[in-house]
Protein backbone atom coordinates (compact mmCIF):
# COMPACT_ATOMS: atom_id res chain seq x y z
CA UNK A 1 0.00 0.00 0.00
CA UNK A 2 1.36 3.53 -0.88
CA UNK A 3 2.03 6.08 2.21
CA UNK A 4 -1.19 8.41 2.54
CA UNK A 5 1.17 10.96 3.23
CA UNK A 6 3.18 10.95 0.13
CA UNK A 7 0.43 10.75 -2.56
CA UNK A 8 -0.31 14.70 -1.57
CA UNK A 9 2.95 15.43 -1.63
CA UNK A 10 3.94 14.10 -5.32
CA UNK A 11 0.41 15.38 -5.96
CA UNK A 12 1.47 19.10 -5.28
CA UNK A 13 4.82 18.94 -7.11
CA UNK A 14 3.03 17.27 -10.25
CA UNK A 15 1.00 20.42 -10.45
CA UNK A 16 4.04 22.90 -9.89
CA UNK A 17 5.44 21.13 -12.64
CA UNK A 18 2.63 21.87 -15.03
CA UNK A 19 1.96 25.20 -14.09
CA UNK A 20 6.04 26.19 -14.30
CA UNK A 21 5.53 24.66 -18.30
CA UNK A 22 2.34 27.00 -18.81
CA UNK A 23 4.42 29.93 -17.60
CA UNK A 24 7.35 29.34 -19.40
CA UNK A 25 4.87 28.76 -22.99
CA UNK A 26 2.97 32.12 -22.57
CA UNK A 27 6.52 33.98 -21.85
CA UNK A 28 7.59 32.60 -25.30
CA UNK A 29 4.26 33.13 -27.13
CA UNK A 30 4.44 36.61 -25.43
CA UNK A 31 8.69 37.49 -26.55
CA UNK A 32 7.48 35.94 -30.32
CA UNK A 33 4.32 37.98 -30.36
CA UNK A 34 6.58 40.74 -29.29
CA UNK A 35 9.24 41.11 -31.75
CA UNK A 36 6.41 40.66 -34.46
CA UNK A 37 4.82 43.44 -33.34
CA UNK A 38 7.89 45.74 -33.43
CA UNK A 39 8.78 44.44 -36.75
CA UNK A 40 5.31 45.26 -38.09
CA UNK A 41 5.96 48.83 -36.45
CA UNK A 42 9.18 49.05 -37.54
CA UNK A 43 7.77 48.71 -41.21
CA UNK A 44 4.94 50.81 -41.35
CA UNK A 45 7.14 54.00 -39.52
CA UNK A 46 9.09 52.90 -42.67
CA UNK A 47 6.45 53.12 -45.14
CA UNK A 48 4.89 56.37 -43.27
CA UNK A 49 8.33 58.26 -43.50
CA UNK A 50 8.41 57.73 -47.34
CA UNK A 51 4.96 58.76 -47.71
CA UNK A 52 5.20 61.77 -45.43
CA UNK A 53 8.67 62.68 -47.56
CA UNK A 54 6.78 62.49 -51.22
CA UNK A 55 3.71 64.30 -49.97
CA UNK A 56 6.12 67.34 -48.60
CA UNK A 57 9.04 67.10 -50.88
CA UNK A 58 7.75 65.94 -54.42
CA UNK A 59 10.02 65.30 -57.49
CA UNK A 60 10.54 67.90 -59.84
CA UNK A 61 9.03 67.35 -63.24
CA UNK A 62 10.63 66.46 -66.26
CA UNK A 63 11.85 69.32 -68.22
CA UNK A 64 9.84 68.95 -71.63
CA UNK A 65 12.66 68.95 -73.81
CA UNK A 66 14.08 66.11 -72.30
CA UNK A 67 11.00 63.99 -72.62
CA UNK A 68 11.29 64.79 -76.31
CA UNK A 69 13.11 61.95 -78.44
CA UNK A 70 16.82 62.76 -79.41
CA UNK A 71 16.66 63.95 -82.99
CA UNK A 72 19.83 62.41 -84.95
CA UNK A 73 22.58 64.94 -85.36
CA UNK A 74 22.33 66.17 -89.06
CA UNK A 75 25.04 66.18 -91.15
CA UNK A 76 26.49 69.47 -92.54
CA UNK A 77 25.95 69.74 -95.84
CA UNK A 78 29.00 68.99 -98.11
CA UNK A 79 30.63 71.57 -99.94
CA UNK A 80 30.92 71.35 -103.72
CA UNK A 81 34.71 71.36 -104.39
CA UNK A 82 35.82 74.51 -106.17
CA UNK A 83 37.34 73.29 -109.43
CA UNK A 84 41.45 74.19 -109.51
CA UNK A 85 41.83 77.29 -111.26
CA UNK A 86 43.31 76.44 -115.27
CA UNK A 87 46.78 76.82 -115.50
CA UNK A 88 47.72 79.77 -117.05
CA UNK A 89 49.46 79.49 -120.33
CA UNK A 90 53.47 79.06 -120.40
CA UNK A 91 54.57 81.72 -122.31
CA UNK A 92 56.30 80.91 -125.80
CA UNK A 93 59.57 78.89 -124.91
CA UNK A 94 58.37 77.31 -121.96
CA UNK A 95 58.01 78.53 -118.99
CA UNK A 96 60.95 76.54 -116.54
CA UNK A 97 60.43 76.01 -112.75
CA UNK A 98 63.90 74.90 -111.88
CA UNK A 99 65.89 77.53 -114.21
CA UNK A 100 63.70 80.62 -114.85
CA UNK A 101 65.19 82.37 -111.73
CA UNK A 102 68.71 81.96 -112.67
CA UNK A 103 67.55 83.11 -116.41
CA UNK A 104 66.36 86.35 -114.66
CA UNK A 105 70.02 87.88 -113.53
CA UNK A 106 71.37 85.25 -115.98
CA UNK A 107 74.80 87.50 -118.24
CA UNK A 108 74.20 87.23 -121.69
CA UNK A 109 78.58 88.34 -122.38
CA UNK A 110 78.99 84.97 -120.16
CA UNK A 111 76.49 82.53 -122.17
CA UNK A 112 78.51 84.00 -125.43
CA UNK A 113 81.97 83.17 -123.69
CA UNK A 114 80.24 79.64 -122.49
CA UNK A 115 78.76 79.28 -126.21
CA UNK A 116 82.77 78.80 -127.22
CA UNK A 117 82.54 75.29 -126.53
CA UNK A 118 80.02 75.11 -128.41
CA UNK A 119 81.55 76.74 -131.32
CA UNK A 120 83.03 73.67 -133.25
CA UNK A 121 79.72 72.14 -133.60
CA UNK A 122 77.49 74.57 -134.27
CA UNK A 123 76.61 78.29 -135.92
CA UNK A 124 74.93 80.95 -134.05
CA UNK A 125 74.37 82.75 -136.73
CA UNK A 126 71.14 83.72 -138.73
CA UNK A 127 70.92 81.92 -141.92
CA UNK A 128 74.22 80.08 -140.77
CA UNK A 129 74.81 76.87 -141.93
CA UNK A 130 74.92 73.61 -140.44
CA UNK A 131 78.20 71.90 -139.30
CA UNK A 132 78.49 69.29 -137.47
CA UNK A 133 75.78 70.07 -135.93
CA UNK A 134 72.56 72.22 -136.31
CA UNK A 135 72.49 76.12 -136.45
CA UNK A 136 71.36 77.40 -133.51
CA UNK A 137 69.51 80.72 -134.72
CA UNK A 138 66.36 81.09 -133.06
CA UNK A 139 66.55 77.96 -131.42
CA UNK A 140 64.17 78.63 -128.36
CA UNK A 141 60.76 78.21 -128.62
CA UNK A 142 61.40 76.14 -132.10
CA UNK A 143 60.69 72.46 -132.47
CA UNK A 144 63.47 69.89 -131.60
CA UNK A 145 64.80 68.35 -134.61
CA UNK A 146 63.24 71.04 -136.03
CA UNK A 147 66.19 72.58 -138.85
CA UNK A 148 65.79 71.76 -142.36
CA UNK A 149 68.50 70.41 -143.85
CA UNK A 150 70.05 68.71 -140.69
CA UNK A 151 69.88 64.79 -140.36
CA UNK A 152 68.80 64.70 -136.77
CA UNK A 153 68.90 61.19 -134.65
CA UNK A 154 66.17 59.34 -133.88
CA UNK A 155 66.68 59.75 -130.28
CA UNK A 156 66.04 62.81 -130.75
CA UNK A 157 63.16 63.31 -133.15
CA UNK A 158 61.79 61.29 -130.77
CA UNK A 159 61.80 63.33 -127.98
CA UNK A 160 59.18 65.88 -129.97
CA UNK A 161 57.82 69.02 -128.62
CA UNK A 162 59.51 72.28 -128.91
CA UNK A 163 62.70 73.50 -126.64
CA UNK A 164 61.13 74.58 -123.62
CA UNK A 165 63.51 76.41 -120.56
CA UNK A 166 63.38 73.61 -119.08
CA UNK A 167 64.34 71.42 -122.00
CA UNK A 168 67.05 72.89 -122.82
CA UNK A 169 68.31 73.13 -119.32
CA UNK A 170 67.81 69.57 -118.95
CA UNK A 171 69.43 68.43 -122.65
CA UNK A 172 72.20 71.39 -122.00
CA UNK A 173 73.01 69.41 -118.56
CA UNK A 174 73.60 66.11 -119.81
CA UNK A 175 72.93 65.33 -123.37
CA UNK A 176 72.83 61.62 -123.36
CA UNK A 177 70.90 61.25 -120.06
CA UNK A 178 68.67 63.55 -121.75
CA UNK A 179 68.16 62.01 -125.22
CA UNK A 180 69.17 58.98 -125.01
CA UNK A 181 71.35 57.69 -127.79
CA UNK A 182 71.72 61.26 -129.51
CA UNK A 183 74.86 61.95 -131.98
CA UNK A 184 76.04 64.49 -129.71
CA UNK A 185 79.41 63.91 -128.03
CA UNK A 186 79.53 66.83 -125.85
CA UNK A 187 79.18 65.87 -122.22
CA UNK A 188 76.96 68.91 -121.14
CA UNK A 189 77.43 72.30 -118.40
CA UNK A 190 77.53 70.82 -115.44
CA UNK A 191 77.18 74.41 -113.13
CA UNK A 192 73.60 76.06 -113.26
CA UNK A 193 74.97 79.32 -113.29
CA UNK A 194 77.00 78.71 -116.42
CA UNK A 195 74.42 76.77 -118.04
CA UNK A 196 71.71 79.68 -117.42
CA UNK A 197 73.94 82.29 -119.06
CA UNK A 198 74.30 79.90 -122.05
CA UNK A 199 70.39 79.39 -122.40
CA UNK A 200 69.83 83.24 -122.18
CA UNK A 201 72.50 84.00 -124.73
CA UNK A 202 70.75 81.72 -127.04
CA UNK A 203 67.47 83.18 -126.07
CA UNK A 204 69.44 86.44 -127.82
CA UNK A 205 69.35 84.68 -130.83
CA UNK A 206 66.00 85.74 -132.35
CA UNK A 207 65.36 88.34 -134.14
CA UNK A 208 62.08 88.04 -131.46
CA UNK A 209 63.78 86.36 -128.32
CA UNK A 210 61.04 84.42 -126.33
CA UNK A 211 59.63 85.73 -123.01
CA UNK A 212 61.56 84.57 -119.74
CA UNK A 213 59.26 82.36 -117.55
Amino acid sequence: MLNPVIEPQAALRHDATNQNRKKASVMQFTIYHKLGFAFLVTAWLIGGVNLIGNILIPEPPMHKSAMKAEKPPQMAPEKKMASAPAPTPAPPGGASSGIGALLAAADIGAGEKVFKKCASCHSADKGGKNKVGPNLWDIVGNAKAGKEGYKYSGALKGLGGEWTYDDLDGFLANPRGFAKGTKMSFSGVTKDGQRAALIAYLRSLSDQPKPLP
